[in-house]
């Protein structure tokens, strides 16, 4: 077996050696933990902030996530933060798993299946974590 460690592999090695170094707090930061500092916006903000708040004839706040949702299924899903928030906030918003769901799934056209995927799996996750049937 061969015990050499790949660039990407060592290059987060050296980066968990230095934050350990900076802050040994660091050493067991998790990335999801940060999400869970952002809460999620009520219906109501999101509508005024991202919806008929901006135009009275436009998109709707749960469409405009949806579409952001596609956005980001369409860049790989590499943005698994962006993603998360965007699923949460499109189910606040009034969206529901299926369309959430159908979203994500209407992508593989454009992203391919591991773009699709990948993104579905987030989305799972934070569905499954929701606890709630969302109508």
């Amino acid at each position: 077996m061969n015990d050499t460690l790949n660039p990407f592999e060592l290059m987060m090695q050296q980066a968990q050696a230095m934050a350990k170094s900076i802050n040994p707090a660091l050493e067991s930061f998790n990335p999801k933990d940060f999400e869970a500092l952002w809460p999620t916006m009520p219906k109501e903000f999101m509508e005024m902030m991202f919806g008929k708040g901006l135009s009275k004839d436009g998109l709707d706040a749960k469409t405009r996530l949806l579409l952001t949702l596609s956005g980001l299924t369409m860049q790989g899903a590499q943005n698994e933060g962006g993603l998360r928030l965007t699923v949460r906030h499109a189910l606040e918003a009034g969206a529901t798993k299926d369309e959430v769901a159908g979203t994500i799934a209407h992508m593989v056209v454009f992203a391919g299946i591991p773009s699709m995927t990948r993104a579905m799996e987030i989305a799972r996750d934070v569905m499954g974590a929701k606890g709630e049937e969302v109508k």
